[in-house]
């Protein structure tokens, strides 16, 4: 870039960790990190909105909100106080998926918490894949777990919803065990799945999966770019 067209970029300050640097406004938490010489090596993921890896606390100056984001999503302002977390530390109830139901009798005793939420939404508020997550969690405590696991099935499970949740809802996990109870009880089964798995079973597929598996990355986007998606 030349040194007029790096004049014409606005610097602003942040502090990443407690350290301040001067960053081009145009980037995001991500780029500004490495922009600043951060080698990302971890919590940085798929970089496009997709896996939840890269969640990331902040504060802007004189304000007394804490706000939270995907760091490959969220562009950097003026005065901005970050820290990323690495891992959220969501309880995640132990089952056996056998030997339980999809009842909310069984989904009360993993996840009690479910049950006391107050409505106040601000778990759908902070949700980067905007996904309407109390919706979701009234459906679990419906007992509606085929709506629960269809509106939660984009969830990054990046942990931002449970940041904010007053009652201390782990929402991801509820959702994960509302998506597994369906499938194994509620969903009926695919007869195309079976065909194709038993196809493969019987080597009849061989030819195309080695095409698949010799095919160079060009190749691999032009098939995937035009397959025909079930409706």
């Amino acid at each position: 870039m030349s040194e007029a067209g790096k004049e014409s970029i606005k610097m602003v300050d942040i502090y990443i960790m407690g350290k301040h640097y001067a960053v081009p406004e145009t980037l995001t938490i991500m780029d500004a990190m490495e922009y600043a010489g951060y080698r990302l090596t971890r919590g940085c993921g798929c970089r496009a909105g997709f896996c939840g890896a890269c969640a990331t606390v902040y504060r802007l100056a004189g304000d007394y909100e804490l706000k939270v984001g995907l760091a490959c999503q969220t562009r950097v302002e003026e005065g901005m106080y970050l820290a990323q977390l690495p891992f959220f530390p969501g309880r995640k109830a132990d089952f056996d998926l056998e030997e339980i139901k999809p009842s909310v009798a069984d989904f009360a005793r993993l996840y009690p918490e479910v049950f006391r939420c107050l409505g106040c939404n601000s778990c759908s508020k902070v949700c980067p894949q905007d996904i309407d997550v109390m919706q979701y969690i009234a459906y679990i405590q419906r007992g509606d777990f085929a709506k629960a696991a269809d509106l939660s099935f984009d969830c990054l499970m990046c942990g931002l919803c449970v940041s904010r949740c007053p009652v201390n809802i782990v929402h991801y996990n509820a959702a994960l065990t509302a998506r597994r109870l369906y499938s194994r009880y509620i969903a009926k089964p695919d007869p195309f799945l079976e065909q194709r798995t038993r196809a493969i079973e019987e080597g009849t597929m061989d030819a195309e999966i080695d095409q698949l598996v010799a095919a160079d990355k060009e190749k691999l986007q032009k098939l995937y770019n035009n397959r025909e998606i079930e409706k």
